[in-house]
């Protein structure tokens, strides 16, 4: 008999996501730097969408948790749900780390002008808003990958699927 398939699916590298947020960082550092005067104001409605999704990717990593333990009260889950849950919080990972960069490249930017601007002064609350939720973001979306996995059997059934 053939070992069982090898998973295709794999956890989210923490190092893929600081390479994302890094690399975003950089860009964020080099167009702020070059177009600051004909970006618009920072406003604090994208921190807000980020922290939405962060919520709601974190009620959901609770809830499927329940229903994957098997928990009274819940109902089994399908695993079509689980798939597309992994594949959510395995895209918002990603994105919450580009925003990650994005924010703290435009943050670390700001700050070291906001002594010589009075505009970028303004503008470091909404970045820091936008920082905090982008990784809230990260953590909720890792958080929700992790519940989604499939759990390890207990030792006793073991035994007894190698005895049969």
């Amino acid at each position: 008999m053939s070992a069982p398939p090898e998973p295709r699916l794999r956890p989210t590298s923490p190092a893929t996501l600081f390479v994302v947020a890094l690399a975003a960082a950089a860009t964020a550092w080099v167009l702020i730097g070059e177009f600051y005067g004909e970006v618009p104001p920072l406003t604090w409605l994208p921190a807000l969408t980020l922290l939405l999704l962060a919520v709601l990717e974190a009620i959901a990593a609770r809830a499927i948790k329940a229903r994957i333990d098997r928990r009274p009260g819940t109902e089994p889950v399908d695993p079509l749900v689980v798939t597309r849950l992994v594949l959510l919080a395995k895209a918002s990972s990603v994105a919450g780390a580009l925003f990650t960069g994005l924010y703290g490249g435009v943050l670390v930017w700001l700050w070291a002008a906001s002594s010589r601007n009075e505009h970028a002064a303004a503008d470091m609350a909404p970045a820091a808003q936008g920082l905090g939720a982008a990784l809230l973001l990260v953590g909720a979306a890792l958080w929700l990958e992790r519940c989604c996995r499939i759990p390890e059997p207990p030792p006793d059934r073991e035994d007894e699927s190698m005895d049969g």
